[in-house]
């Protein structure tokens, strides 16, 4: 038996009011997968109303679009999604509709809306299947008594639909930073202690709250957004690492406090047991501005680490210093995070570079060696770092010098300058030092 388990809705009252109805070609279809979804693009010749509804018994999309045709061939679809079967055009309910029916492999949501013309890329009517059987990502166990990884999120930015800055040449900024983020990840996973996960791992769009939920849920313990920069002039060039500000900070406790009890845990890492709902707003505030600011201050330290190191192979930093903006994606009350800009892609030059295997991977192997070198100094509770390292910092007393506290861990001054990349012999009294073991 057919039955439709979801109401008719209409586009054109919320997203194309102002438009007259007009015929409208579809040009082209283009299907994006990632893990949980597949996107469904229709490349249009002007915009659109459409009707969307789903049916079961089999699993299939209705799509009904007023004055349109189609002429594409539907047959000859290059269709990459594990959602989608087929697309087929059936029966009009009327005179002057165009019907298209997505059969599906199983159930899904969908959500639709409309894309404005954009850089190569015309109107667009975008449908987007969430599979409601997919896997829920569990967050990793911690057996009593065990070391743990320290995780880092990495995440490649744009994707998909959103090509982000383009080269020169027509290089896509999507496509360098996803090349740069498995290196990165593939750097980080040889350090005994870290563990790198990919938030984006193919040509597909994350929005960027789900983004950060997909680093919460693999319990991250560091945030870091891949991108190129792009500007209207192709002089402009030079890396980054950029942090959020104040600004962004303070909105983003906002939103958390108008959550409330959709959103109650603080997360903070593995270890944390804060869970807002059992405060009042006045304690849930303040518990906020604390873990903001405290995520703030990590996300600058990790930074500075990144920058310096970056410092070493990029031809030229930005800024001498770690940037601050207000970017949605750097908003985690509860995780460190940074956004790592690989160079400007629109100047032809640093273009060239970041197409290179090499300089990405040199590149790469900077922000892991920064990453590094923070939690060496920072290394949470129950991790294999904190073991590694926490054990042999030591903090400068009065009266030390680097050739007393060299013969106490029976180690060598040049060994301690060495581990702790310094240019001279002076030490400062609360000063912390790696001790490299012997």
């Amino acid at each position: 038996m057919i039955k439709k388990h979801l109401t008719k809705t209409l586009l054109a009252t919320t997203l194309m009011l102002g438009f007259a109805a007009q015929a409208a070609v579809i040009k082209s279809m283009r299907f994006w997968q990632s893990p949980e979804s597949t996107r469904v693009v229709f490349d249009l010749t002007s915009p659109v109303e459409h009707e969307l509804t789903v049916l079961t018994n089999p699993d299939r999309i209705v799509v009904d679009i007023p004055e349109s045709r189609v002429s594409v061939d539907l047959s000859q679809l290059d269709i990459k999604s594990d959602l989608v079967k087929r697309v087929r055009q059936s029966k009009p309910p009327k005179e002057g509709v165009l019907r298209l029916v997505l059969d599906l492999n199983k159930a899904a949501e969908p959500k639709s809306f409309a894309l404005k013309p954009y850089q190569e890329y015309g109107d667009r009517l975008v449908i987007d299947l969430v599979d409601e059987k997919r896997e829920v990502i569990k967050p990793p166990e911690s057996a009593t008594g065990a070391e743990r990884d320290i995780v880092i999120a990495v995440d490649a930015g744009h994707g998909g639909e959103d090509p982000g800055a383009m080269g020169p040449s027509g290089t896509r900024e999507k496509d360098i930073v996803l090349q740069l983020s498995k290196e990165l990840v593939n750097a980080i996973n040889r350090v005994n202690g870290l563990k790198a996960i990919m938030v984006r791992e193919g040509d597909y769009y994350i929005p960027h709250r789900k983004r950060t939920d997909i680093a919460r849920k693999h319990r991250a313990d560091l945030f870091v957004s891949v991108h190129a920069d792009g500007f209207k002039s192709p002089r402009a060039r030079g890396a980054s690492v950029w942090v959020l500000n104040l600004y962004g900070a303070k909105s983003e406790v906002a939103r958390w406090m108008k959550l409330q009890e959709e959103k109650s845990e603080l997360l903070g890492g593995v270890d944390s047991t804060v869970v807002l709902s059992e405060y009042d707003n006045s304690v849930r505030s303040v518990l906020l501005d604390l873990q903001m600011e405290s995520s703030i201050a990590e996300s600058f330290k990790v930074g500075r680490e990144v920058h310096s190191a970056m410092k070493r192979v990029a031809p030229k930093m930005h800024k001498n210093y770690v940037e601050e903006n207000s970017l949605l994606v750097l908003k985690n009350p509860d995780i460190p995070s940074i956004l790592v800009e690989s160079g400007f892609i629109s100047n032809p030059g640093e273009e060239r570079l970041l197409k290179t295997t090499a300089y990405r991977r040199k590149l790469a192997g900077a922000v892991k060696n920064g990453i590094v070198d923070y939690f060496k100094q920072h290394a949470p509770d129950g991790t294999k770092f904190a073991t590694l390292y926490r054990k042999n910092i030591y903090h400068v007393k009065r009266g030390d010098n680097l050739i007393n506290v060299a013969k106490r861990f029976n180690t060598s001054v040049s060994e301690i300058k060495k581990a702790n990349k310094m240019t001279s012999d002076t030490v400062r009294i609360g000063q912390k030092l790696v001790i490299p073991r012997s």
